[in-house]
């Protein structure tokens, strides 16, 4: 039976990193890290998550502000409010919530945060930094950020000699993690829906990372035997079992199943899902510090 990674004792680790640093900070210069986060519209999954990054960034000690936009705002005015945050010097990192309201192009506003302060990763500066290599001068999204921490956690920094597999190309996710194993010297392959017998693709991979989309997509006999699965998919489908209209959470991998076969795995809820706003807390903390002319720890 393999290992389960525990995604919130290694964010609860993260976070008390981010919480020394951020008081080191304010210690040193006077100044809180400040993280300002953008909300548009009523989306009730979006105001769930923006309430948590919230709480955790006054947990951290960060000055943490909110701007709640209706829904008939303009693209105009909501890349206005974007240019007042990248002029205010008490605000280290702007995050704007996704997806935006129909009618509202999130494109020209993610590419209008200063790359400095973009810590989503998302802005072609930050994934260009990334794709080339340079780990230390840019802000890596956040969720694969959080799915390599689990790697070298398992494997250690150097993955040379190491096959990895990302099943999943998108900008969010698919292409930054396939960077960062590459930057760890892994062998990477990018497989997707089109790629061709994807289940003997996967069976040679030492690393396999799931983020598709797609419910208990990844089956036991696609896994190689002492693998670390690493499983980023949220999906939520029918439990019956729990009662009628009843949902259940489940990963892009059929857990059971694969925790027979591999070394190590991560759970859904529970895994991946926590990294993702620790490590948004580190690249805050991160951004600040650099503002400052303060190396940043390496998280």
């Amino acid at each position: 039976m393999a290992t389960v990674i525990d995604g919130k004792a290694v964010a609860a680790g993260v976070v008390e990193q981010v919480t020394a640093a951020s008081a080191a900070l304010e210690a040193q210069t006077g100044v809180r890290p400040g993280l300002a986060v953008v909300i548009v519209g009523n989306d009730p999954a979006s105001h769930v998550y923006v309430s948590s990054k919230s709480r955790m960034a006054k947990q951290c000690g960060f000055k943490s502000v909110q701007h709640t936009l209706p829904e008939t705002t303009s693209q105009a005015e909501l890349e206005a409010l974007v240019e007042t945050l990248n002029q205010d010097p008490e605000i280290h990192g702007i995050l704007v919530q996704l997806p935006l309201p129909d009618g509202l192009n999130s494109d020209p506003v993610i590419q209008s945060i200063r790359p400095e302060k973009d810590v989503d990763g998302l802005h072609v500066v930050n994934a260009g930094k990334l794709m080339t290599g340079d780990l230390e001068g840019g802000l890596i999204s956040c969720t694969p950020a959080g799915a390599m921490l689990f790697v070298r956690q398992t494997h250690g920094p150097d993955l040379s000699g190491l096959n990895a597999v990302v099943i999943g190309r998108s900008n969010l996710f698919g292409k930054p993690m396939s960077a960062l194993l590459l930057a760890a010297n892994a062998t990477v392959t990018t497989a997707h829906s089109r790629t061709k017998d994807l289940a003997s693709v996967c069976r040679n991979a030492d690393i396999l990372v799931a983020a598709v989309g797609r419910p208990q997509m990844v089956k036991a006999g696609w896994v190689k035997p002492g693998a670390t699965v690493i499983d980023v998919g949220i999906n939520r489908i029918d439990a019956p079992e729990r009662g009628e209209g009843k949902t259940r959470l489940v990963g892009d991998v059929a857990f059971d199943e694969c925790a027979e076969v591999a070394s190590t795995i991560t759970p859904v809820p529970g895994g991946v899902g926590p990294m993702t706003i620790a490590m948004l807390m580190a690249n805050t903390v991160t951004a600040a510090m650099r503002a400052h002319g303060i190396k940043p720890p390496s998280f």
